[in-house]
C-alpha cells in the first residue's frame, strides 16, 4: 500500500519509545503532510544532532563538548558524584536544580537475565574518579527496582576499600502522595526510611 520509502520511515519511527506501528504511521503522515515546516527541519536537525553530540569522556552525559558542560564549570561540586543509571536520569536531577556536585552515567544496571555483567557498565571508572582526593561523597541514584538495588550494593561494594561516604536517594512516599494509593513496596520502603522531625 505504501512505498518502500515511506515504510522505512514508519519502521523507525516505529523505534521511538512510546510509538508502536500505528503512531508511527500517523507521525510519518503528520511529518509528510507538513514536509517544508517540519519534516525537512527535523531531518536537518536529526543530522546536526548525530554529527555533534557526543558522549562526555568524564562522565558519560550527552552532549557537544567534551568534557561536558556539567563537568567543565567550575562553580560545581568537585567533591561529591551522582550515579544515575542513563542519561535521561541525569537530566531528571539536574532538571530539579536540587543538586551542585557532577555526576556519572552508568550505562544501564547489572542483569544476569540480560547478561549485563560489572564489565558492561561504567563502574571501573566511577571508581577511578572516587579514589580522587577531592572525593568526599558518592550518591546512588539508581532506579528502586531490583536491577538498580542490586547496582547499587554492588557499586557500594567496589567503593568500601576507598575513603568516600557511599549514599543511597531515600525512598518512599512522595510529595503529595496519598497513602491509600501508594503500593505495599513504597509503604515498607518509606517506614524504613523514617526521620525524626
Amino acid at each position: 500500500m505504501t512505498g518502500p520509502e515511506i515504510d522505512r520511515l514508519i519502521h523507525f519511527l516505529a523505534k521511538l519509545p512510546g510509538l508502536g506501528p500505528r503512531s508511527a504511521r500517523r507521525a510519518a503522515l503528520h511529518l509528510l503532510k507538513r514536509r517544508e515546516g517540519l519534516l525537512t527541519p527535523l531531518a536537518e536537525a536529526l543530522t546536526a544532532a548525530g554529527a555533534a553530540i557526543g558522549t562526555c569522556a568524564v562522565c558519560g552525559n550527552l552532549d557537544t563538548t567534551d568534557p561536558c558542560a556539567i563537568c567543565a564549570d567550575p562553580k560545581r561540586d568537585p567533591a561529591t558524584i551522582c550515579v544515575v543509571e542513563e542519561v535521561a536520569d541525569l537530566w531528571a536531577v539536574e532538571r530539579s536544580g536540587a543538586f551542585k556536585g557532577h555526576y556519572h552515567v552508568l550505562g544501564g544496571v547489572l542483569s544476569a537475565l540480560d547478561g549485563v555483567g560489572p564489565e558492561d557498565l561504567n563502574i571501573a571508572r566511577l571508581v577511578r574518579r572516587a579514589g580522587a582526593p577531592e572525593m568526599k561523597e558518592v550518591i546512588l541514584a539508581t532506579n528502586a527496582t531490583v536491577e538498580g538495588q542490586t547496582t547499587g550494593h554492588y557499586i557500594s561494594d567496589r567503593l568500601a576499600d576507598t575513603k568516600v561516604q557511599v549514599t543511597r536517594l531515600a525512598h518512599g512516599v512522595p510529595v503529595g502522595g496519598e497513602l491509600d494509593y501508594l503500593d505495599d513496596g513504597t509503604l515498607t520502603a518509606a517506614l524504613r526510611a523514617r526521620r525524626s522531625i
